[in-house]
């Protein structure tokens, strides 16, 4: 989602209505709002709370013109139970009652017009005594209106959580009980992967050069590492809880781009323009870091059991995604967490095979994939040595966004990113005891993981970290690392979801089709190079960028993605390195001097390592080749090659000349050869002469029958 420049909060809605007498359909044809909030004061209620403000726009995004859009502030019973506060994150209509009148938008609304929206209201009297209670609350920006051709309907609608630590004006009441511990972590990996290729020995090239962006200003990546630091130079408390998960590939890329790199156009490579922006962020992530927990995600945060489909019955990628800890430790100096990973996605028996195998002691995991379910536990995975460690499934949806439900008045929250911080807290107050029923409790501890890619503004992450800091203040949860987090025993053993891949989250199958038939080829070119004694390099050195491209092929950002797009670094990489082989274009024509003269080819291997070949001649037709056999290719060097060919005609003629491994693997591409030829090969006279012979002997035998029967014709009638 694109981040809007907006203080605090920005919010996309395309609602469906929800009042009696409403049909979906109605909204479906062609009327709507869209509600674009830009403020939201306070983000939390507290006992000297006086004022509550929203701001922002509203939009007509139907065909239909609206007359008299209206907007009111609504609010619902405090959520008592987790049900109650996912029914709020779906988007499901909840009891409300109005906080304020309806309030004028404009008179009309033409379709694309815009116009403001602000509404303070007063948090005194019978409004205050709505959030008397500590708890949290479903809060609803709700914008009715009349379409063109239709009646009065709720035509968009923006509802959130509050929460509220005491009524406005109120005593704050003593909380009972231990409140809960809580580990916070801050995901930093890139939107999508941005390498298009890096060969080996070359500059990276880049797929275009948003990731500098990113890195500078108020680039995504760049707001994550300020307002962290920030965060955790104003509150030790939020320092100690905070544990930063890195993706090796994104950093790798940034180092890349440090020492210059180049971005792929349509019209050929150019010059990037980040390296200063890619220097000055990776300093800041190191000081950043320095000295706190980090943690590792898979290498492009790949879906590792897409790996696993990928070259099936072997663990080398799920190995290479799951080991980038080195990685993370040459660049930023910091040692991540042993044996930790952070893995998108439920691992399956022959991913967590793969990870033991690896060396991952410890899995970060959605609680809700885990049987039986931990309340902040971790859980030994029967039948293997490997701990999962619960994150908080409740606030990872009110983070990330949960689907929709029949009747919703929100659409899913996946792609409005900018409120997961707000119903983020609120899931957070809820965890850590804030208005729970009588006989329920809260978990002993709190993982907090957010949209590993979430994307919001920088006040947006400030103001989230700012209010964690406060609940740490306020005592409703106390901070916990996760080194201490993960010292204490499990608490159980169960397993981990049901041992297949999730189809609506899984990587395409298409995607995994293409990348496990790239990865056959760039095996088949592995096993055709042999190392220069030279030059010393490994024929796996140079495939090594084909693997990582296939890593990245993989990765949980491409989901939702056109499929091409993921495996476009794979293709790229392995053109890079069949392109080092090539057959030299002649720049004139060939002329055979004879009907068996030799095709004069001249080859260029520019890879490092030698490398087994054969030729292959097509659209051959007037010529025929000898047999094709391998031939040695010696490293970064060329020279010509005779090829035994006979002319099967006299005349100009072409044929395609090109390379393939012994496995079939394509090298560079064909070059067309334009030949003349003024005599047969002598197979092709011998052949033509044999022909002639016998057809005369053939006609000799055939007139010599005739005359002989012609002369016995005329003996008879003698």
């Amino acid at each position: 989602m694109k981040r809007f420049a907006a203080t605090f909060l920005s919010v996309l809605f395309l609602a469906v209505p929800a009042l009696a007498g409403v049909s979906v359909a109605q909204a479906a044809d062609g009327a709507r709002l869209r509600v674009d909030l830009a403020g939201l004061s306070p983000r939390v209620i507290t006992t000297s709370t006086t004022t509550l403000t929203v701001t922002g726009t509203v939009t007509n995004t139907g065909d239909r013109r609206v007359v008299k859009p209206q907007v009111r502030l609504q609010v619902g019973d405090r959520a008592t139970t987790e049900r109650g506060v996912g029914d709020v994150l779906s988007g499901a209509v909840v009891r409300d009652t109005p906080l304020t009148e309806f309030t004028s938008v404009a008179d009309v609304l033409e379709p694309g017009q815009s116009a403001p929206l602000d509404i303070t209201v007063p948090l005194t009297g019978t409004r205050a005594g709505r959030f008397a209670l500590p708890g949290v609350y479903p809060l609803l920006v709700n914008v009715n209106g009349t379409p063109e051709f239709g009646g009065p309907a709720r035509l968009g609608a923006v509802s959130m959580l509050m929460p509220v630590l005491a009524g406005p004006g109120r005593q704050a009441g003593g909380r009972t009980g231990t409140p809960p511990s809580m580990t916070l972590l801050w995901p930093l990996t890139g939107n999508v992967p941005h390498v298009y290729a890096a060969p080996y020995g070359n500059p990276v090239v880049l797929a275009d050069d948003r990731l500098a962006a990113e890195l500078s200003g108020d680039g995504r990546l760049n707001a994550l590492v300020t307002s962290a630091a920030s965060a955790v130079r104003d509150n030790s408390s939020l320092a100690k809880s905070m544990c930063f998960a890195l993706d090796p590939d994104l950093l790798a890329t940034v180092d890349a781009m440090t020492r210059g790199y180049l971005v792929h156009t349509d019209a050929g490579n150019v010059d990037g323009k980040g390296a200063e922006a890619a220097k000055t962020w990776l300093s800041e992530l190191r000081t950043l870091v320095g000295g706190r927990c980090v943690v590792a995600l898979p290498f492009a945060d790949a879906d590792l059991d897409a790996l696993t489909r990928i070259r099936p019955g072997d663990t080398g990628l799920v190995t290479r995604a799951a080991t980038g800890a080195a990685t993370i430790q040459e660049l930023t100096d910091v040692t991540p967490q042993t044996g930790v990973l952070w893995p998108d996605g439920t691992p399956s028996a022959s991913v967590l095979t793969a990870l033991t195998e690896a060396g991952v002691r410890t899995l970060l995991t959605d609680a809700g994939k885990l049987a039986p379910a931990a309340a902040g536990g971790g859980v030994t995975v029967q039948g293997s040595t490997v701990r999962v460690q619960p994150t908080d499934s409740l606030i990872s949806a009110a983070m990330t966004g949960v689907p929709t439900v029949p009747g919703s008045v929100t659409v899913p929250a996946t792609t409005e990113r900018a409120i997961a911080a707000q119903n983020g807290l609120g899931a957070l107050a809820y965890r850590a005891g804030l208005g729970l029923a009588a006989g329920q409790q809260r978990p002993d501890h709190v993982l907090v993981a957010p949209p590993r890619r979430w994307d919001a503004s920088p006040e947006e992450f400030a103001t989230y970290l700012q209010q964690v800091g406060d609940f740490l203040n306020a005592g409703l949860v106390t901070a916990t690392g996760l080194p201490a987090l993960l010292a204490a025993a499990p608490a159980t053993s169960g397993s981990v979801g049901d041992g297949e891949p999730v189809p609506v989250t899984g990587v395409d199958a298409d995607v995994v089709s293409t990348l496990a038939g790239l990865d056959v080829k760039a095996t088949g070119l592995a096993s055709a190079m042999q190392l220069d004694p030279t030059k010393r390099v490994k024929p796996d050195d140079v495939v090594e960028p084909v693997r990582l491209a296939e890593l990245r092929g993989a990765s949980t950002a491409w989901r939702g993605l056109p499929a091409d797009a993921a495996t476009t670094n794979a293709q790229a990489e392995l053109t890079a390195i069949s392109g080092r082989v090539t057959v030299s274009q002649p720049k004139q024509t060939i002329a055979l001097a004879s009907g068996n003269s030799p095709l004069p080819v001249y080859v260029s291997n520019d890879l490092p390592v030698g490398i087994n070949a054969r030729f292959a001649l097509d659209n051959n037709t007037g010529l025929r080749p000898e047999e094709a056999g391998d031939r040695f290719f010696p490293a970064s060097g060329g020279k010509n090659y005779f090829l035994p060919v006979e002319a099967l005609r006299a005349g100009r003629f072409s044929v395609d000349v090109s390379l393939r491994t012994p496995t079939g693997t394509p090298l560079g591409s064909s070059a067309r050869f334009e030949l003349t030829s003024t005599e047969y090969g002598a197979i092709t006279i011998i052949a033509t002469v044999a022909a002639g012979v016998a057809l005369l002997l053939l006609a000799s035998r055939r007139i010599y029958r005739r005359v002989k029967d012609a002369r016995a014709g005329r003996d008879v009638v003698g």
